[in-house]
């Protein structure tokens, strides 16, 4: 499934040893009747025989045998009950099987609840001229049901069935009933021991009701989660509508909050480092995280598991923890969106402020211009970025830039450094809009020196392409450093020890605000944006 969380559209079943009860088919008895070598492929062996005749023979004792099995074969344990769980969620079936279309229609007279007339498609060995694993088989399927292959759920009880599933796209369930063992290089995407297992998955894949998350689901989630800070007092939980947490040392809390709302892919982890990288430019520790998460109509639970792990393995990996929040399902937004509130600590004398900036402090700027609208765009256009001239190696290498949009450890090491004064991480706006709420927030001005601007050969393409400009484009990842003139030594040299890319780009002016441009010496003009140019491609203005 890789990324793509689970969505399910229509379930796909494997007929024999997974709708049924395996045993009836005696395969070994078959290859012998035929000749077949023991562990080969029965359909595959008939195939291979050159004498027509005996051909003809081999398939006419195969389905005489076959036929009798699905006379005395038997629903398998939970086969019926899943079934009618799918005809009462309206989620269309079917089946792929090796089987025989006759045969298929023998064993379903024994089913008590459905017939062979509620299955949308059956695909038997008579219906195709390709044996499995082939991805064919569900690719028709998945036409028949008109869905995408990646929507419906591909369950079966043998490495065929796996293999075709993958090989269309498809998330694949192995029943396990006939301890029937993968090879290292085929793994299903899900591993049941009885069908009644099931209804958990498909429950996971269908859209979800408007209003809170269910609480079963709830639970589930947060069950995965690992909470080990002690001074949480309260963690999120069923019933809980608050966090509390103990501050018992004379420390500052310093308060964040910031909503994503231009990404679908990766969510949490921007939530997580949008609003801790706020919180590290101040000098303190981001240590307290909550969130509401707001889903649109459509969403299935899978979709939400995957945002919350995504909060939760950016958090520990950060060494914040997760509190608490809030999960709904609503028509008031389009897409997800995830609001973060995080709360941190410094100590008093550590508390970096922007108004102890001053004349002469010098401006670093750490990576390059854009990074976080790189990421968003090579995600969200791929397509028109293809078609425009960007290839699949580069777009992928501007989406891995989602890598770089925390700031946390150059701004640790800015903190420790003697002589810095202040910090501010570039967004929305780009660094355009940046530097000039550095000066607006210190009340003094600020010169840059535009041709020190690092702006990445990638960015730089891909604004050409989309006609944006780099400097407006949101720039998670992307710090602003002011120290005294005494600490640029020590702290550049810090800072490419832990190979972080830095420019020294400008200084700090006398106590009037603004942002004077040079570029090579000559006056320019500092561009100024209204919206970021990431809103402006998104709202339709250039594709």
């Amino acid at each position: 499934m890789g990324n793509n969380p689970l969505c399910i559209k229509a379930v796909l079943f494997d007929f024999d040893g997974t709708l049924t009860k395996p045993g009836a088919l005696d395969f070994e008895a078959i290859r012998q009747a035929i000749g077949c070598p023991s562990g080969k492929p029965i359909l595959e062996f008939i195939d291979s025989l050159s004498d027509p005749q005996t051909q003809h023979a081999a398939r006419a004792t195969l389905d005489r045998l076959e036929m009798e099995a699905a006379c005395r074969s038997e629903p398998n344990d939970g086969a019926e009950e899943v079934l009618s769980f799918l005809h009462d969620r309206r989620i269309p079936v079917g089946i792929l099987s090796r089987n025989s279309r006759a045969a298929i229609k023998t064993a379903l007279q024994n089913f008590t609840v459905r017939r062979f007339e509620d299955f949308t498609v059956i695909i038997a060995r008579d219906d195709t001229t390709f044996p499995k694993p082939d991805a064919e088989g569900v690719l028709m399927a998945a036409q028949c049901f008109g869905c995408k292959p990646e929507q419906v759920l591909v369950v079966g009880d043998y490495i065929y069935d796996i293999e075709a599933g993958r090989a269309a796209g498809s998330p694949t369930v192995l029943l396990t009933n006939r301890n029937v063992i993968l090879p290292p290089t085929c793994s299903s995407d899900f591993t049941i021991s009885h069908l009644s297992q099931l209804r958990d998955i498909i429950e996971l894949g269908t859209p979800l009701p408007q209003g809170k998350l269910p609480h079963h689901f709830l639970k589930k989630f947060l069950a995965d989660m690992q909470f080990s800070d002690p001074s949480v007092l309260v963690w999120p939980g069923i019933g809980e509508d608050t966090a509390a947490v103990d501050i018992t040392n004379d420390e500052v809390i310093v308060l964040k909050s910031d909503p994503i709302t231009f990404v679908t892919g990766n969510i949490g982890e921007y939530a997580v480092l949008v609003n801790a990288n706020d919180i590290a430019t101040s000098g303190a520790l981001p240590r307290w995280f909550l969130t509401s998460l707001l889903f649109p109509p459509g969403t299935t639970p899978d979709g939400i598991r995957m945002v919350m792990r995504g909060l939760a393995h950016t958090c520990a990996r950060w060494g914040i923890s997760l509190c608490g929040g809030h999960t709904e399902i609503t028509d008031a937004v389009t897409r997800p969106v995830v609001t973060g509130m995080l709360v941190g600590t410094v100590g008093r004398q550590e508390l970096l402020e922007k108004r102890n900036i001053r004349p002469g402090d010098r401006i670093i700027m750490t990576k390059s211009a854009g990074i976080e609208g790189t990421a968003i765009i090579a995600q969200e256009r791929s397509e028109h970025l293809l078609r425009t001239g960007l290839g699949v190696d580069e777009i992928e290498q501007c989406r891995r830039f989602l890598d770089r949009i925390s700031i946390l450890d150059e701004a640790r090491i800015a903190a420790q450094t003697n002589g810095v004064i202040a910090m501010h991480d570039v967004t929305e706006g780009g660094l355009a809009t940046a530097i000039e709420e550095l000066s607006d927030a210190s009340g003094r001005g600020i010169r840059v020196y535009l041709e020190r601007i690092p702006i990445h050969p990638l960015t730089q393409r891909l604004c050409k392409i989309l006609h944006l400009d780099p400097l407006g484009l949101i720039g998670s990842g992307c710090l602003l450093i002011c120290c005294r003139p005494e600490a640029v030594d020590p702290l550049c040299s810090a800072l490419k020890g832990a190979q972080i890319d830095l420019a020294i780009i400008g200084e700090v002016l006398d106590a009037r605000t603004g942002v004077e441009a040079l570029h090579h010496g000559t006056p320019a003009t500092w561009p100024r944006f209204e919206v970021d140019e990431i809103a402006r491609l998104f709202q339709g203005n250039h594709i």
